[in-house]
């Protein structure tokens, strides 16, 4: 009787595979080239996000600082990312020293000798971690301190009150106000319809800010300083701006559904056109303030203190 096997073993029977065919049948890109198409990828990601940047390297792609405090942030910002990017590079150079110089070779049997620990290595490790975290704290407070201080006296004073989803402003010192009302900014002729605050160059201006219903954030992206803004709660932040132009503020705390549309234009003006604003405002009648009371949540009295009175109540 002849029995057929199952399996053949003989040499002619076996096929001979090709790596590059065998992956390209399978569907499957060889190492070589997923390697080159991933780098690809990371190359395209880290282009399109840099494209995204406004500002140039030397500033650490931030956007221009057009305030004092926009000036201290950059430097915060720049100095750290040089400590880390120095500290990476040491790092990944520790890395590739190790990885090549302990690398297995020829020849090598088993496992190399094994350390249960290295005595200087491991404070290396610790005490490095702990300076460099104590650094940043020194220098992010001592920022910090300077940034939220309101100790000097105020040239010019502005109430800004945040509500779902738009902004009004009561200039304190020239009793006036603008009102504003929430604006899709897809809309034609959008931005003349978004309230505009006024601020002059060069003037210390005081922002006294409440919020009329949920939490808010007043931001202007180009001072580069942001404060909370908290029902029956009052913030207060002080800011020079340095240079005249018209740039964006925004909310930048999730408040709703049409939080990405609570914007507002900002004007860096000179005191001329600065009192010229303030003049066009009383002669279209918005002459006295908006309440800041009158909102949803009750003032605290401590913080309903640092309101001034008439603005606190909407009285002249």
């Amino acid at each position: 009787m002849h029995l057929v096997p199952e399996h053949d073993d003989t040499a002619a029977a076996t096929p001979v595979v090709n790596r590059a065919t065998a992956a390209k049948a399978s569907g499957h890109l060889p190492p070589r080239r997923r390697r080159g198409l991933l780098f690809a990828v990371l190359v395209a990601g880290v282009t399109l996000a840099l494209s995204g940047c406004q500002g140039k390297l030397s500033d650490g792609f931030l956007p221009n600082a057009v305030s004092d405090s926009g000036d201290r942030v950059t430097d915060l910002w720049v100095g750290s990312w040089i400590a880390v990017l120095a500290v990476g590079f040491i790092t990944l150079g520790l890395i590739l020293y190790a990885a090549i110089r302990f690398r297995k070779r020829k020849g090598d049997e088993g496992l190399p000798v094994q350390l249960r620990y290295n005595v200087p290595v491991e404070m290396l490790y610790t005490v490095v971690p702990v300076m460099m975290v104590a650094v940043f704290f020194y220098y992010t407070a001592r920022d910090e301190a300077a940034l939220t201080d309101t100790s000097k006296k105020p040239d010019v004073t502005i109430s800004v009150v945040a509500k779902q989803w738009s902004w009004d402003f009561n200039y304190v010192d020239s009793n006036v106000h603008e009102s504003g009302i929430h604006v899709n900014p897809s809309e034609p002729g959008a931005i003349a319809k978004m309230p505009t605050l006024y601020v002059p160059v060069n003037k210390r201006v005081e922002f006294v800010l409440n919020s009329r219903d949920v939490i808010h954030s007043f931001w202007v992206p180009s001072f580069m300083t942001k404060l909370d803004m908290l029902p029956g709660k009052t913030n207060i932040l002080q800011i020079v701006p340095n240079q005249t132009g018209v740039f964006q503020g925004k909310c930048a705390e999730l408040c709703g559904a049409y939080h990405s549309q609570m914007l507002f234009m900002v004007h860096i003006v000179s005191q001329a056109d600065y009192d010229a604003e303030m003049k066009r405002l009383a002669a279209i009648g918005q002459t006295g303030f908006i309440p800041v009371d009158a909102s949803r949540e009750k003032m605290v009295p401590a913080d309903a203190a640092k309101i001034p009175a008439q603005v606190r109540t909407g009285g002249n």
